[in-house]
C-alpha cells in the first residue's frame, strides 16, 4: 500500500470530532461507569498477540482493581487515541507521540520500565546482509513504517529527516504502513520493504522471542532515549477512585505471582511513576516536523 502522507502529522480535527462522536453515542454519569467494566486499551505498541499474555493482564487487574476489566484493541494508535481523549475507556497504552499531541487533554497514569529505565529509542532496520550505516544510506527505498501516530514508527523517522531538510515522500521511492512493530520487522525480513522505523523495545522482545526473524534484519540506526510509551487517561478521570486503583495496580505488580508472569511476557521491570519531562524530546520533534511541514 502506497502511503504518501508517511509525513503526515495527527489529524486533530479528524480525531476530536471522532472523540465528540464517541462521548455522544457513549456518556453515562460517574455512578454507571463505577458499575461498568474497566477499560484498558491497547495499541499496536503493545505486543498484543499473544494470548496468554492478555489473558494473564486481564486476570492481574480484574483481581487487583476489583473490577470487571474489557481490555480494548484497535488496529491503529487514533482509534484508541480518539476514545482516551472522550473519556470513553478508562486508560490506553499510548505511544508518546499521541501524549505530546494531546497533552492538555491526557493524564498520565504510569511509565513501564524496562532494562531499568522508563525510556527507550526508535531504530531503523535493514535487511541483515545489507551494508547501510547512515539514514543517507537508505535513500531512495521502499521503507515501511508503523503508524502515522507512531513516535519510533514514524515521527522519529520524519524528525531526522526534516533536520536534512528532506520529506519522506521525496527521500525514499515509497512507503507504507504496516500498523504493527512487529509487523515492520516481518516486512524488512521478508524483502517487502528495503527498510523500516521500528520500536527498539519490540525489535528487542521479538530478538528474544522469534529470533529467526530479527536475525534477518539489522539495525542501521538508533534515535536518542525517549519516554517509554506511557499508560495515560482522560484528564477527566485522571482524579477517580477506580483510576488510582489502577494506577496502584501497576505499580504493585511486581509484588505479585501473576503480576510477574505479565511482566515476563512483556519482558518489563514493572512500572513507575509517570515522569512527564522524559516526553520532552518528542515534543521538540514535533514541533520540528510541524514547522519543516
Amino acid at each position: 500500500m502506497d502511503a504518501p502522507g508517511a509525513g503526515r502529522k495527527i489529524n486533530r480535527r479528524r480525531l476530536i470530532a471522532g472523540a465528540a462522536a464517541a462521548a455522544a453515542h457513549g456518556a453515562f454519569d460517574g455512578a454507571a461507569r463505577a458499575e461498568a467494566p474497566f477499560t484498558f486499551g491497547l495499541t499496536p505498541v503493545f505486543l498484543t498477540s499473544d494470548l496468554a499474555l492478555l489473558e494473564a493482564l486481564q486476570g492481574y487487574l480484574k483481581r487487583s482493581i476489583k473490577s470487571e476489566v474489557r481490555l480494548v484493541l484497535r488496529r491503529t494508535y487514533q482509534e484508541i487515541t480518539s476514545q482516551l481523549v472522550a473519556g470513553q475507556i478508562d486508560a490506553a497504552w499510548i505511544c508518546g507521540y499521541p501524549f505530546v499531541a494531546y497533552r492538555s487533554q491526557l493524564s498520565l497514569v504510569a511509565l513501564p520500565v524496562w532494562r531499568g529505565s522508563s525510556t527507550y529509542q526508535a531504530y531503523l532496520i535493514a535487511a541483515a546482509g545489507r551494508q547501510a550505516q547512515t539514514i543517507e544510506d537508505l535513500k531512495g527505498d521502499v521503507h515501511a513504517f508503523s503508524d502515522p501516530d507512531s513516535n519510533s514508527g514514524s515521527l522519529v523517522t520524519r524528525a531526522a529527516l526534516a533536520e536534512r531538510r528532506m520529506r519522506p515522500e521525496s527521500f525514499f521511492s515509497r512507503s507504507f504502513f504496516t500498523y504493527g512493530h512487529r509487523n515492520v520487522v516481518r516486512a524488512v525480513a521478508s524483502g517487502l520493504a528495503q527498510s523500516g522505523s521500528v520500536d527498539g523495545y519490540v525489535w528487542e522482545v521479538v530478538s528474544e522471542t522469534e529470533p529467526e526473524l530479527t536475525q534477518k534484519t539489522r539495525v542501521v540506526w538508533k534515535s536518542d532515549w525517549f519516554g517509554f510509551p506511557p499508560i495515560a487517561t482522560s484528564r477527566s478521570l485522571a482524579e477517580t477512585q477506580r483510576l488510582r486503583r489502577f494506577a496502584a495496580a501497576l505499580r504493585e505488580m511486581q509484588a505479585d505471582e501473576l503480576g510477574r508472569r505479565v511482566l515476563s511476557l512483556l519482558r518489563l521491570d514493572g512500572f513507575a511513576e509517570p515522569k512527564p519531562e522524559l516526553f520532552d524530546g518528542i515534543a521538540n520533534r514535533l514541533a520540528l516536523v510541524r514547522q519543516f511541514d
